[in-house]
């Protein structure tokens, strides 16, 4: 009688979950919840390796009403045994929103990640090159190899969009870039590269360069005058085309060899990718355009 008032109660305040409805396969909401997503080619190859390798495998037997919170902990404990942190806060703020979207259907009652804290070491200052460090590693590759790096370095524009940038999109003459809204960057899914749109709608942007990379580009496309791509590998195929797993980018440290076939002094153990950002900061730009040149969104709007 107890449980007859209790779930009475509940109908009433409009919290009552159908205890039936928790024994939905998670396999089975997967397959729900993914078809109902509208997501980018990039995003959604990062989720499909997330799931096949981790997710599923773990829970997807199960019934969303099995996944208990304590049961999640100790997967993502396992995790840290073979994962970075970062990499294991992808996976499981991923898992968060299956079931989270679940209780929103209705189908649980509570959300059995919901207020998991994971460390992703996102605490830790992120590394960045001076602008001599920049210099100097530029110095230490080749002409357009060169030219790459101090691009992204000086632009912040994205690994994903430096590779698929064509030259259709670039303006010499008043020293500009446009990120396309359908084919602003390269992107890798399922072991094919395609462009596509950039990482969110806030990235369709157009990018003022300095004079100085400006000349470096002009000379650049003096010497590949029918290529497609600004920046590529051989026969004027885009240089994502000889990479494989683009997202890192530059190494964190480039050592490389001399004439005699020496091995070279690492110049630093920073990133080009993220330089831009803490140069801008250094120069107390406003947070806003950092928003807006990066393509990121800024309160929760699109930056112009």
């Amino acid at each position: 009688m107890d449980r007859a008032a209790d779930v009475e109660a509940e109908q009433r305040r409009g919290s009552f979950v159908d205890p039936r409805l928790a024994q939905t396969g998670v396999g089975e909401w997967v397959r729900e919840w993914t078809d109902a997503h509208d997501m980018g080619a990039g995003t959604w190859a990062k989720y499909d390796a997330h799931l096949r390798n981790h997710i599923l495998p773990k829970f997807g037997e199960l019934c969303l009403g099995e996944v208990t919170r304590m049961a999640v902990k100790a997967w993502v404990k396992q995790l840290r045994r073979s994962l970075a942190e970062r990499t294991v806060g992808d996976v499981v703020a991923l898992l968060a929103m299956i079931p989270g979207e679940a209780v929103e259907e209705g189908l649980i009652g509570s959300n059995p990640c919901r207020r998991l804290w994971i460390n992703t070491g996102s605490d830790e200052k992120r590394p960045h090159a001076s602008a001599q460090q920049v210099r100097q590693l530029a110095a230490r590759t080749s002409p357009d190899d060169s030219v790459l790096i101090i691009t992204a370095a000086y632009t912040g524009m994205r690994w994903g969009e430096l590779v698929g940038l064509q030259w259709s999109r670039v303006d010499l003459d008043d020293g500009t870039v446009k990120v396309d809204a359908k084919v602003g960057a390269l992107h890798e899914a399922n072991g094919h590269l395609e462009l596509g749109p950039p990482k969110t709608v806030a990235s369709v942007r157009t990018v003022h360069r300095p004079p100085f990379l400006v000349d470096l580009l002009a000379e650049h496309r003096g010497r590949h005058p029918q290529v497609r791509y600004v920046f590529t590998a051989s026969e004027g195929v885009g240089i994502g085309g000889r990479t494989s797993g683009a997202g890192s980018g530059c190494p964190r440290s480039t050592a490389t060899r001399d004439a005699a076939g020496r091995r070279s002094r690492p110049i630093c153990t920073s990133t080009i990718f993220g330089t831009h950002k803490t140069w801008m900061i250094e120069d107390e730009v406003p947070e806003v355009l950092q928003h807006n040149r990066l393509g990121h969104k800024f309160g929760g709007h699109r930056s112009g």
